[in-house]
């Protein structure tokens, strides 16, 4: 089951893919240049997804828009899972009141309202892409942290590590030869279950006007624009970068679920059913 969860969530992710490189690559359309004339179309053969209220083809624009959400949400994903990371080995290997002091900073962290948090950071730097991936990275690395430092704390006490201690292994050479590499698939299964939510409040951020500029495709920004076109009946202005976004979002949430799932330590023979 499992496998097949991962195989459609590949097919689904690897047809966006195609489509947010291919389509704006062979259009050889600029979705940023306007034609007035053109407004508010709906889906023809001309245009599939039809066009916004400036006349720009929704096709093109929405496989642009996809591709920036992408790779914003990737940069954030991969960000708040090193810092995680990082901040859960840290506290994890050097224990005591470090790591006392470490996880009620993460718990502070984890308590502060993660969008306004990021309406915040991203109001100071509006429009820079930067600045959204550090709102979202900053506010998304707490749980990482929590998984990461759980699994260091199980492995301290493994024969292998205290083999390495007495043999006169460094900490780092612990942390590097042994820690890191166990947490690894942890890690991975975070970028990939992280990567919707950075989809989303980059969407967010975005349709609430604190994100990317208008004249730069993403999600957001798509979702922002359709409300003016809606009112005036162009449904396929909201529907159609929608549909886009609930497909990405659910066939990564697919694929992180069966990651982690392949993964999963087996169930002791007692626990079986």
């Amino acid at each position: 089951m499992g496998r097949r969860r991962l195989a459609v969530a590949a097919v689904i992710l690897g047809l966006l893919t195609l489509y947010a490189v291919a389509v704006p690559w062979l259009s050889g359309v600029d979705d940023r240049i306007t034609d007035f004339a053109s407004a508010r179309q709906g889906p023809s053969a001309s245009h599939w997804f039809g066009t916004d209220s400036a006349g720009r083809d929704l096709f093109v624009r929405s496989a642009s828009a996809i591709r920036t959400s992408l790779l914003i949400a990737a940069a954030c994903a991969v960000l708040a899972t090193v810092l995680g990371t990082v901040v859960g080995v840290f506290a994890g290997v050097w224990g005591g009141w470090v790591d006392r002091v470490v996880m009620r900073a993460t718990d502070a962290v984890n308590a502060l309202p993660h969008l306004l948090l990021g309406i915040v950071i991203v109001a100071m730097f509006r429009g820079s892409i930067t600045a959204i991936v550090l709102s979202i990275a900053l506010t998304h690395w707490t749980q990482v942290a929590r998984i990461v430092r759980s699994e260091i704390l199980g492995l301290r006490g493994r024969p292998f590590v205290d083999a390495a201690v007495a043999a006169g292994a460094s900490r780092a050479h612990v942390i590097g030869r042994h820690m890191f590499p166990a947490v690894m698939p942890q890690a991975l299964i975070a970028v990939v279950l992280l990567l919707p939510h950075a989809i989303w409040h980059e969407s967010t951020l975005s349709f609430l006007g604190f994100g990317l500029p208008p004249h730069e495709p993403s999600l957001g920004t798509l979702l922002s624009e359709a409300r003016s076109s809606l009112l005036l009946g162009g449904w396929w202005t909201l529907v159609f970068p929608a549909g886009i976004l609930v497909l990405a979002t659910v066939s990564v949430a697919l694929a992180g679920s069966a990651l982690r799932t392949a993964v999963a330590p087996p169930a002791p023979a007692e626990l079986r059913l």
